[in-house]
């Protein structure tokens, strides 16, 4: 008879302790990335992270859907349906935005020595082959945003490597500059985003529209407001919720009112707090669509 491998305890123990102190944590399987989704997720049969059909966290019973199966629940990470993934595991990962933290993961001795002169000291991690730099407070995740640096914060999973030494403090302008930059510099012959121009909503394309200019960029600048506050999960929902609304101050107008432009500020919103273009684009369409009867 065949017994099952024996949980590494050591991976485990480590998992329960980080979740204990409030950081959403995950097994880690061969290659340092997640286990594999659940049977029911096999092929996007759920609809996928982040963009799934019920939007929130992970459900799974299993570890599933990567940085979204990282939990705190530490019942959840002792119980049986995670057993299989624990006797497997080769490392500990985590969430670092599910507790408010942002990691510069920097991948050599060149990006440390960078780091050093440029961001603000904080708590730092040697890892392999250069460190990771730990602040306060959340944001995008985004890769090679320079040579050799990462980041990872919102959608994401940081391998633990031990507490580090020094002091956390709050992420700087400068880390969030590195994103921003990324996201508004063009590869050569080519467009940051496919979302064409993301022009401002104004009067000159709502020719037919009843209300003010004022009214409308006011209740545009909300809706906005509400998507990006969605840093952790649920952006594209919002999003689609605030398409609907706005759609609907507008039913009674002759028309046109202008709608694609808001629609195309209201994704570039959820794109800027980490939805897939892609999702953005038809959760936002649905919502304009939803009064019509043409939401797909």
């Amino acid at each position: 008879m065949t017994h099952p491998a024996p949980i590494r305890r050591d991976h485990l123990s480590t998992a329960l302790r980080l979740a204990a102190n409030g950081l959403p944590v995950l097994p880690l399987r061969e290659g340092k990335v997640p286990f594999g989704n659940c049977p029911g997720c096999a092929k996007n049969l759920c609809g996928g992270r982040p963009s799934m059909k019920t939007p929130g966290s992970c459900t799974c019973p299993a570890p599933c859907h990567g940085w979204a199966a990282a939990t705190t629940d530490t019942a959840l990470l002792a119980s049986p349906a995670w057993a299989a993934a624990w006797r497997e595991a080769q490392a500990v990962a985590y969430h670092p935005a599910g507790a408010g933290l942002t990691v510069v993961d920097l991948d050599d001795v060149k990006a440390v020595s960078w780091a050093r002169q440029t961001l603000p000291a904080t708590r730092t991690v040697p890892t392999t082959r250069g460190e990771h730099w730990i602040y306060l407070g959340a944001m995008r995740s985004s890769n090679s945003v320079r040579p050799g640096v990462d980041i990872k914060s919102l959608m994401a999973y940081a391998r633990w490597l031990g507490p580090g030494t020094g002091t956390m403090t709050h992420l700087p302008s400068a880390v969030r500059a590195l994103v921003e930059r990324e996201e508004t510099t063009p590869a050569r012959g080519e467009v940051v985003s496919s979302t064409p121009g993301h022009a401002a909503w104004d009067a000159t394309v709502a020719t037919g529209c009843r209300h003010t200019e004022r009214y409308v960029r006011t209740g545009l600048e909300r809706g906005l407001a509400m998507v990006r506050a969605r840093t952790e999960s649920g952006a594209g929902s919002r999003a689609f919720g605030v398409a609907q609304f706005l759609a609907a101050q507008h039913a009674q107008c002759p028309g046109p009112c202008g709608l694609d432009a808001l629609g195309r500020q209201i994704v570039a919103a959820a794109v800027s707090v980490g939805v897939p273009e892609a999702y953005a684009e038809r959760a936002v369409t649905n919502g304009l669509n939803t009064n019509t009867g043409r939401a797909a």
